[in-house]
This record gives C-alpha cells, structure tokens and sequence, in this order.
C-alpha cells in the first residue's frame, strides 16, 4: 500500500495563557505537540492517507508521549528514533492580544542543537521505509544540524531512488540555527533536488528576493510546482504552464500555529487522490489549491497545531458554504 512519509521535527508547542507578556512575565503555559512535519503527517493521516513519520525524541516523559500521540492518530512510528542524552524539545510562544505570535526560547538549553530533534542519525533511516511511498515531504529546519542534515541528505537520495516525488516546505525559524546565515546555501541545496516548493511570502522574499511563483519557477525550471502562501491573502501557485493566485477563507482566527502545515498536508493530499496530473489541467490544479486554503483556514479556528487540524468532512462542509 502506497504511503507519504513526513520527516522532521515534532517537539512541544508551549502556548502562553497570557496574552501581551514577555516570556519572563508569562505565569501559565499551554504545553501541546507540534513541529512541522509531524503536523504535515498527522494532517494527512486524519485525512485518511497511510502515512509514516521519520524523527528522533527523548527518552523522556515528552518523548513517549509523542510516540504514543503518533500511533493515536494512526501516524507510522517505525522512522522514530529515541536520544537518550538529548531531551525533546519544548518551544515557548507569546502572543500579542491579536493574536500574533513571537517564538520565545526552548525549555532549559540555550544551545539550539542540544535537543533530540537535532540528533536524527542517517545510518539508522530504514530504507525498508520508503518501499512503495508515494511522497517524500521535508521542512527545513533539520538542515540547522550536522546529524539531521545528513539524514535528509539520505532521504532524499533514497525517496530519489524510488522515484518518489519530494516537497520541501520552508520553515524559517532563526531561533532554531546556531548559524542562521547558513541557512539560505543548505536550502538551496536542497531545493536542486526536489519536486515541490512550499514557502510562506515573507520566506519567498527572504529567499529569492521576490514573492512571485513564477519568478521563482524561472530560477528554479527543474520543479514541478512552487506555492507561496500569505494567510488570508491566500496562494500563489505555479505547475509549469499552470499559474495563478487563489484567495484565502475568511474566518474567525483563534491561533495560526500549524496552519501552514495544514495547507501542505491539504495540497499533498490532493496529488495523492488525484495524481500528478491533476496540477496539468487548471481546474484541476485550482481545486487542489482551494482545498489546501481551506485546510489551512480551519486550522486557525482552533488552538494549537496537531490539535486544530480539520477532518475531511469538516473540510468538504467547509468548501461546499464557501
């Protein structure tokens, strides 16, 4: 049976119940799990796709419960590794009163590297895993470390191997690098390799010095796709011959965590019920687009990431009233 695999991060979101507080002032956190490509695969599997997830945790408290919240929303766990020296990694996010966000620290370690998360090790990815996989999809924060770079360099290779397509999903977070500069050259490195591009606009601009799909296809004519998101403002998208700009929903926002993730997860769910062709036919591809949007939107209706993900049938709901 065909499946995705999402490797990555998944750590814990530790949302401040203060609003409008500096971490020092903040008195009560809300602790739940997130981390970019175990949001992605959570998202696909309540989607309904088979889906295996590839990432390392602590032996800690944290870490088993990760594990355990993997197997409960039937995410494979055969790619999860366990760092016995090394703890899972907590974020700190204060918000604003409206509701933006401001990443704030990790719990007890400075180091950056110092968490499980950094510590994927690449001799012990099962190639066993990627056997009969439809989708490969990446963020970039793993190419921050020496061990988990190396493991996406791997992954890549092998998913390359077995001619499966591969998605990279931008996620800036300077924060995460112990050398934020170094971060465009490993990206880009790894963008010479892969089918898919996902960038929010800020990242696009950040990046390629321009926020425009097209723009960035003509840098990069060997992918099969570029999308660039800007929230309510919606996407921008480029399959080739294939462009356009698709609005966002309007709706009531509660926290934007993991909406990104959740648009990903919409996108690549599409190309694997439809197939790649889809993205050759411009309804096709617009539908496939829409159907991201909204995933992304309903996921800012609820607190947290893993937690706020729609089921298909709030999805279809959705797009029907809209």
């Amino acid at each position: 049976m065909s499946h995705a695999i999402c490797l990555g991060e998944i750590l814990v979101d530790c949302f401040a119940e203060q609003p409008g507080r500096s971490r020092q002032e903040v008195s009560s956190w809300t602790a739940l799990p997130g981390g970019a490509p175990a949001n992605v695969a959570c998202a696909l599997a309540k989607l309904g796709n088979r889906v295996e997830f590839i990432g390392a945790v602590g032996e800690d408290p944290w870490g088993k419960a990760l594990i355990q919240l993997l197997g409960d929303m039937n995410v494979g766990r055969q790619g999860v590794q366990s760092r016995h020296k090394a703890p899972t990694r907590q974020v700190y996010i204060t918000t604003e009163v409206n509701g933006a966000r401001t990443f704030a620290g990790f719990n007890g370690e400075h180091d950056p590297a110092a968490f499980a998360d950094a510590h994927l090790f690449a001799g012990s990815l099962s190639q066993a895993l990627f056997m009969g996989g439809n989708f490969l999809t990446i963020g970039t924060l793993p190419l921050a470390y020496l061990d988990s770079r190396e493991s996406v360099i791997q992954a890549v290779a092998i998913a390359r191997r077995n001619r499966m397509p591969i998605l990279v999903d931008v996620n800036w977070r300077p924060m995460f690098w112990p050398k934020p500069a170094d971060a465009p050259g490993h990206i880009y490195d790894l963008l010479k390799k892969v089918n898919f591009l996902k960038v929010s606009k800020v990242e696009a601009d950040w990046l390629f010095g321009t926020v425009s799909a097209k723009a960035i296809a003509q840098q990069l004519p060997h992918l099969s796709g570029v999308l660039i998101t800007a929230g309510p403002e919606g996407c921008e998208y480029c399959f080739g011959e294939v462009a356009g700009v698709l609005p966002g929903f309007a709706v009531d926002v509660e926290e934007t965590t993991g909406a990104g993730d959740a648009f990903t997860a919409g996108f690549i769910h599409q190309l694997v019920k439809k197939g790649m062709a889809c993205l050759d036919d411009e309804s096709s591809a617009r539908q496939a687009v829409r159907y991201a949007n909204a995933m992304g939107a309903l996921t800012t209706t609820r607190l947290g990431a893993i937690a706020a993900l729609p089921t298909p049938n709030e999805v279809e709901v959705f797009l029907y009233l809209n």
